[in-house]
């Protein structure tokens, strides 16, 4: 019998609702998706940050949230926030061919990407995963 788990969290999930929702969602839910999707198939990755980002866009998938997706300005804050801390405890595994795969999908998903967006979402994490200490 197949785990409930695989059977609802998996890429093919993960891609059915990025494309059902990247416009609800936004620009910077999507580019953090991808980016932690693409680290997560990047060979050599530690299973501990593999644990993180499962986590992470398991938490993405579900539908339940605790705040509901379809919320108006506030649907995806929830998930945009478990995506950017996960980002920052992944972010030394984020490669520049990585950050291209994903800047190259966000163009065949979005007409007009939105750099600014993109830049400022790469911006949170890479500052908040560097420690003062």
């Amino acid at each position: 019998m197949e785990n409930l788990f695989a059977r609802k969290y998996n890429e093919k999930s993960l891609m059915a609702k990025i494309r059902k929702y990247s416009d609800k969602a936004g620009q910077k839910v999507v580019y953090a998706v991808l980016l932690l999707y693409y680290v997560m198939k990047s060979p050599g990755v530690a299973f501990k940050t593999k644990l993180t980002i499962a986590a992470a866009l398991g938490y993405f998938i579900a539908p339940v949230d605790a705040v509901f997706d379809l919320t108006p300005l506030l649907g995806y804050t929830d998930d945009l926030g478990v995506l950017v801390l996960a980002l920052v405890k992944i972010s030394s595994s984020i490669t520049p061919e990585i950050r291209k795969k994903a800047r190259q999908k966000m163009g065949e998903w979005f007409k007009k990407r939105n750099e600014k967006e993109l830049l400022a979402l790469e911006g949170k994490f890479s500052a908040m995963g560097k420690s003062p200490f």
